[in-house]
């Protein structure tokens, strides 16, 4: 079934880039996983001095067999990642683009 591979695609992404931001001893990178309505999320937590960082880097919803990508901090691009991967373009959606502009990408509307 594509929805388990692209289960696992999603949580190996995440770790790999959870384990290359490691690098900051102030700030941490955490991964959760809502695995029943399959909503994935990384973000970092921590301090800069006496400034509070909080912030969400990646996050990803399974909906409707489709992947949509709702947050993507990453240089890369989780969307290249993943049809690089062999995810088909028909089954990503870029969730923080507006329905009116989806249209213009390769991937698919929504």
């Amino acid at each position: 079934m594509e929805i388990e591979r692209y289960r696992k695609l999603i949580k190996s992404i995440f770790e790999k880039h959870s384990d290359s931001a490691d690098d900051d001893q102030e700030v941490e990178t955490q991964i959760a996983f809502d695995l029943e309505r399959d909503r994935y999320l990384m973000f970092h937590l921590g301090w800069r001095g006496e400034r509070r960082v909080f912030g969400c880097v990646i996050y990803i919803e399974i909906k409707g067999g489709k992947i949509w990508i709702q947050r993507d901090g990453t240089e890369e691009g989780i969307a290249n990642q993943l049809i690089e991967a062999g995810v088909p373009k028909s089954d990503i959606v870029l969730g923080y683009r507006s329905p009116y502009m989806r249209q213009f990408t390769e991937l698919t509307v929504g």
